[in-house]
């Protein structure tokens, strides 16, 4: 910058330019950085030169845009918002957000939406006024929106964030695992909780040796609430396993995490690169004081315990799954799981709608149900199904999938319910009630026959004497 006249630098890193000339144009990059290095250069920024010209004399619009060259008479402006979105919107799922983005520019600029990290074209609707229209609002339009105002001179971007309430959780991110001894500790970060407080379960499975038994063994493990990581312990030694995150809320469950493969220390290695453990919370942790051979800082590891004994368990997917459209709902009939070398223990229904991801709607079927009634399902709408089985902490492949569209609803489900109009007490106590009145009804009517055939004898009899008297 020495070599440019009344070019220089602030302390807080900002470049000062006392004349704007050709030396000024171009793109610009930011990089901070000290003794340890840099983590990287800052977007880039365009800086553009305005030049007003007589009339008669072409101006310049410095760094267009791919386009034939334009050349007004007056000034040319980069787009700028007058009305930019706000930083964060809240809304309950299957109602209107309206999100205004305006701005201006010399030549007038084209507004456009996008959601960040959406693939293909999204379902946003634009008004006359470019505000961003999502109506209804659904759970897969939760994240971050960006407007952005273009023109022959530059482009801007506002961005602002969709919070969609009244939805099952989204997917946890970021899933770490740290090999311990015989251990892992598994972290995460959460997602959007669907305005209602979520609760996280790990599950976890060797890999198995033989492709049959591929996902017949994954185990779930509760996390305490408000924590963010877990320590699973009693792994086996030299195994490679399996790890992913379920966030649920009273809604029910999001979709699973990413997974991530993870082998645990045996008692015989070490770690390639001894790291200082993040806290566990409530979970239990040991440490060992530092060595000669120690980098210096405890190293977590666990109580040696003795493995736990593998058990094989055969658990098939249920069979035979089919949907019926009722007039209270969509009935799912099933049949049991052909093969299980354990005890049957319930199911757990899946759906997903518009080729969204697969969320859990029930959870708690009991294992000696067949069929199983969701009613509220949202009005056009098309719908996947899918049942598992659990046997304790074993899980089966997925069902069949049936396809179900439906119509002329405008709520989501709220929970399952089973197919019987009436709970047993409650039928036993109305079929008593009915028979009771049909034996008071009886009774009653019999009881009106004797009286009506007791007064009409009297009536004869008085009839009969009055005649006597009167022959006499």
């Amino acid at each position: 910058l020495s070599q440019l006249p009344g070019w220089s630098v602030r302390p807080d890193g900002s470049i000062v330019v006392a004349t704007g000339n050709d030396d000024a144009l171009g793109l610009y990059r930011c990089t901070p950085y000290n003794s340890y290095g840099t983590a990287g250069e800052s977007r880039p920024t365009r800086v553009l030169l305005k030049v007003r010209s007589p009339p008669g004399v072409p101006s310049r619009a410095l760094q267009p845009l791919p386009s034939p060259p334009r050349r007004p008479s007056a000034l040319q402006d980069p787009p700028a918002f007058t009305v930019r979105p706000k930083e964060e919107y809240f809304q309950e799922v299957g109602r209107e957000l309206v999100i205004p983005c305006v701005a201006h520019g010399d030549p007038p600029p084209t507004i456009t939406w996008l959601k960040v990290g959406s693939v293909g074209k999204s379902s946003a609707q634009v008004d006359g006024n470019s505000s961003l229209v999502l109506h209804p609002l659904i759970k897969e339009q939760h994240g971050v929106w960006e407007c952005t105002a273009t023109n022959q001179v530059a482009s801007v971007t506002a961005a602002t964030s969709v919070h969609v309430l009244g939805t099952s959780p989204h997917a946890v991110t970021n899933v770490s695992v740290l090999p311990l001894l015989l251990a892992a500790n598994i972290s995460w970060e959460p997602g959007f909780d669907g305005g209602y407080f979520q609760r996280f379960s790990v599950w976890y499975t060797p890999l198995a040796r033989y492709p049959p038994r591929a996902h017949h063994d994954w185990v779930s493990l509760s996390v305490p609430a408000g924590a963010q990581h877990l320590l699973v312990e009693n792994l086996q030694p030299d195994t490679a396993y399996q790890f992913s995150v379920l966030a649920q809320n009273k809604l029910g469950s999001g979709p699973f995490s990413q997974i991530v493969t993870s082998v645990p220390r045996g008692k015989g290695s070490s770690p390639e690169h001894p790291q200082c453990p993040q806290a566990l919370g409530r979970l239990q942790s040991h440490l060992v004081p530092a060595s000669a051979s120690s980098p210096g800082f405890p190293v977590t590891t666990v109580p040696p315990e003795p493995p736990a004994m593998t058990v094989h368990v055969f658990l098939s997917p249920p069979r035979a799954l089919t949907a019926n459209e009722t007039v209270r709902g969509v009935l799912l009939r099933w049949e049991p799981p052909a093969r299980a070398s354990v005890a049957l223990s319930g199911y757990a229904l899946e759906l997903r709608q518009d080729k969204g991801g697969w969320e859990v709607l029930e959870r708690s079927i009991p294992g000696t149900d067949t069929q199983v009634l969701v009613p509220g399902l949202i009005k056009d709408a098309f719908y996947e199904f899918r049942l598992v089985a659990f046997a304790g902490s074993y899980i089966s492949d997925p069902s069949n999938t049936v396809n179900v569209s439906t119509a002329g609803m405008e709520v989501y489900p709220s929970r399952t319910q089973l197919p019987e109009l009436l709970p047993q007490p409650v039928l036993a106590g109305v079929i008593g009630g009915i028979c009771f009145l049909s034996v008071a009804v009886i009774f009653s009517t019999t009881a009106a026959c004797i009286m009506n055939r007791r007064r009409a004898a009297r009536v004869r009899k008085r009839r009969q004497g009055t005649s006597r008297r009167g022959q006499g």
